[in-house]
């Protein structure tokens, strides 16, 4: 009999770990035999992974926050197009290292943009696409600031824009994240990303286990 798809979602600030946990649970799940789709944003597709060195090239200071807006939600399009709706399709567990979520946090209050422009873009890209559990890996800004600057600064590269924000930004969106979870707890699981990796990653089977 075939399974139904399952869409899974980390969210959490930079540095919080929420990739790394991605990746465990996802090798879990493998084990177990069930078929995964382990995807990013901005990224994913070969298309949206040109989208996202414009996004976070730090030499693009200049984007304004319209613009940025408009770009996760063409790179989330066409993840949402060509491989997680299909991927769902065939009874497949989804996996997402961001999703809109990220936009409400960090476009939507970060950049002041606000939730009703977010979410009118969701529903043009996603067209009713939600996750059915989201893990929130909850570290602070002034955390998120130091683990993202220590990575940089041991492996070089130029996608360091919205580490580039001020601290107040982070602030914002640290706060914004909170704000979220508490407003739908019956789809956020938050975990804490100052416990030990291994620790984290048992908090988050116990969420994901009664879904897969």
């Amino acid at each position: 009999m075939k399974q139904n798809g399952v869409f899974i979602t980390f969210e959490g600030m930079d540095g919080s770990g929420k990739t790394t946990q991605m990746h465990r649970l996802a090798a879990r799940l493998r084990a177990m035999g069930r078929t995964v789709l382990e995807t990013a944003e901005p990224g994913g597709t070969p298309i949206g992974q040109k989208i996202r060195r414009i996004l976070l090239d730090s030499a693009n200071q200049e984007l304004s926050p319209s613009a940025e807006l408009l770009l996760y939600f063409a790179s989330r399009a066409q993840n949402v197009d060509e491989w997680i709706r299909p991927a769902l399709a065939r009874g497949e567990i989804v996996l997402a290292d961001r999703f809109t979520d990220s936009s409400r946090v960090y476009q939507g209050r970060g950049r002041g943009l606000g939730e009703e422009a977010v979410m009118a873009l969701d529903r043009i890209a996603c067209r009713g696409l939600q996750p059915r559990l989201t893990i929130l890996v909850e570290i602070d800004a002034e955390t998120s600031l130091a683990r993202a600057r220590a990575r940089n600064a041991a492996e070089p590269h130029c996608e360091t824009r919205m580490d580039d924000q001020s601290l107040e930004f982070h602030h914002a969106v640290y706060q914004a994240y909170r704000d979220l979870a508490r407003s739908e707890p019956e789809r956020f699981r938050v975990v804490d990303g100052r416990a030990p990796i291994e620790a984290i990653e048992e908090r988050v089977w116990e969420a994901v286990s009664p879904h897969v």
